[in-house]
């Protein structure tokens, strides 16, 4: 199996984040396999046709996609850690762009287990991966990025909340297919039969969510690693979509959206995430929905988790209002 042998020095420096760049190669994966995640079907719809036609019109990238995702592997060099200091998509992109051409030819050697077409063996190959990723980017992901960023956000703030009051058992905890903590600084990563790598003392350890049924690990060593896991549970818009407009016009969209979000608990940092309002105006919401009775509180952990009453329930699901018996 892949292990990762960790110290507690890493332990320490590692941080959940949320990297753009890491979302693209998870687009450009679910365009290629035509598998997206529950939930983004729409979104494939809506996007493949223009995808087929730019690598229909750019053989190049579309030989690059065939060697650089393969099945169990991707290549190193698109799958990078982010910096600390990198603030946009583009500081991101821009250490593809500027790889070495003879690196990343030697990954797509590495994927494919022997020769690379001559028609990837060229000067400019980290260029022209750099311009498809930022087209996937530009296309894709940006439209929805803001509302991308925010799930992601909330879906960092719960495994916070989980490592603080579980430790790193309990964060890792059903993350990644075939990834657990095992204790004594070792963390499999995955099942494959790979011997174990040892992680430097300084190096730092990222956990990024993304919109991947599986998730991949990225490297740059010796001092920077990177565990892309499938963000869950929070990924999708809250069920049914929108508030319901008779919901909206009766609380107001602001409250009206964080009733229908509470279908499954949450804490007021994870709604702030989720609905891109302060922490005053979340909080000040939460205290009418508490006094209308329409949602509960309870203590889990270190956290205050609020959650819909039956009543919530029923206002905030269409199909409840429609189900319900008359008379």
């Amino acid at each position: 199996m892949g292990v990762w042998r960790v110290g507690a020095d890493v332990l320490a420096r590692s941080r959940f984040t949320v990297s753009p760049l890491a979302e693209t190669v998870a687009a450009l994966l679910a365009l290629h396999r035509g598998r997206p995640v529950s939930g983004r079907e729409p979104w494939l719809r809506a996007h493949i046709p223009a995808y087929r036609d730019r690598l229909a019109a750019n053989p190049v990238e579309a030989l690059f996609v065939q060697a650089a995702l393969r099945p169990n592997w991707l290549a190193d060099f698109v799958t990078m850690p982010p910096l600390e200091s990198d603030r946009t998509f583009h500081d991101e992109l821009s250490r593809v762009r500027e790889t070495p051409a003879e690196v990343a030819v030697g990954d797509l050697a590495a994927g494919l287990g022997g020769p690379v077409p001559a028609e990837l063996r060229v000067p400019d190959l980290p260029g022209r991966a750099a311009g498809l990723l930022e087209w996937i980017w530009t296309h894709t992901v940006r439209p929805e990025w803001g509302r991308l960023s925010r799930v992601f956000e909330a879906d960092v703030v719960a495994r916070t909340q989980r490592l603080s009051s579980g430790g790193w058992a309990a964060a890792l905890s059903g993350m990644r297919p075939g990834m657990r903590w095992l204790g004594d600084g070792r963390l499999r990563i995955n099942a494959y039969d790979n011997p174990p790598r040892d992680i430097a003392a300084d190096a730092r350890l990222l956990f990024i969510p993304a919109t991947t049924n599986g998730g991949w690990v990225g490297w740059d060593p010796p001092r920077r690693y990177a565990v892309v896991y499938p963000c869950t549970g929070l990924l999708a818009d809250p069920p049914g979509g929108a508030p319901p407009e008779a919901l909206r016009r009766l609380l107001g969209p602001v409250r009206a959206g964080i009733l229908t979000r509470l279908a499954e608990p949450k804490s007021t940092t994870q709604l702030v995430a989720l609905t891109g309002h302060g922490l005053g105006s979340v909080g000040g919401h939460l205290r009418v929905l508490l006094d209308a009775e329409l949602v509960r509180r309870r203590r889990s952990g270190r956290s205050v988790l609020y959650y819909r009453t039956p009543l919530g329930d029923h206002l905030a699901d269409p199909r409840l209002n429609r189900d319900a018996p008359s008379g």
